[in-house]
């Protein structure tokens, strides 16, 4: 976890998984880079948040990175409309227990994201993937938990950088300098106003 700047209640957080994702992030805004994987993120933000009174957090959360791409022809940048995990069997413990550890959570009209501790480059799950979601990352979900958590509202804002198919490692190295100066021309283009909602939790 590493945190760039210094953080206020008047000022939204920046969150990367990253420093490659952040790399072009041309802003005076604060970020917090958490490292890969959901746990990783989710933990890294409610560490750094949680300890704090709310009139001492940021005003709200900006999840930026980058995603593979499951819909053929998906390239740009992104506002995540919905996101879940993908490699956690919710209905299965559902039925066992009775709660669903899995919510979809609903941020608003766009595109689906799905967040899972595996870097996704195979056909074979590329293919599966997609029929639920458009995009995939390994940490978006985590940082929207964590918001619903703390009462923050958030946007998830993904570059795609790959198809999430064979070669995908290769392709994200090759292309995350790019994705970045996406995101920070993303940034640049709210003029500090970031489409920012509270996050609901999809019922039925």
């Amino acid at each position: 976890m590493d945190l760039r700047g210094t953080l206020s209640s008047s000022r939204p957080l920046l969150v990367v998984a990253e420093p490659d994702e952040a790399q072009h992030l041309s802003t005076d805004l604060p970020v917090l880079v958490t490292g890969p994987g959901k746990l990783a993120a989710g933990l890294s933000v409610l560490h750094l948040l949680g300890p704090l009174d709310p009139d001492q957090r940021p005003s709200s959360l900006v999840s930026l990175g980058t995603a593979g791409g499951l819909t053929d022809g998906l390239t740009g940048t992104h506002v995540v409309g919905s996101t879940f995990q993908h490699d956690l069997d919710g209905l299965a413990l559902l039925a066992l227990t009775g709660i669903d550890p899995n919510p979809r959570f609903v941020l608003g009209d766009g595109p689906v994201l799905a967040t899972g501790d595996r870097f996704i480059s195979s056909a074979e799950e590329r293919s599966a993937l997609a029929t639920r979601a458009d995009l995939v990352d390994m940490g978006g979900y985590a940082v929207v938990r964590v918001a619903q958590m703390l009462g923050l509202p958030i946007v998830v804002v993904r570059d795609v950088s790959d198809d999430a198919g064979a070669g995908a490692d290769r392709t994200w190295k090759e292309s995350v300098a790019h994705s970045s100066a996406q995101l920070g021309a993303w940034i640049e283009s709210c003029h500090g106003i970031f489409p920012t909602v509270e996050v609901a939790r999809e019922i039925g």
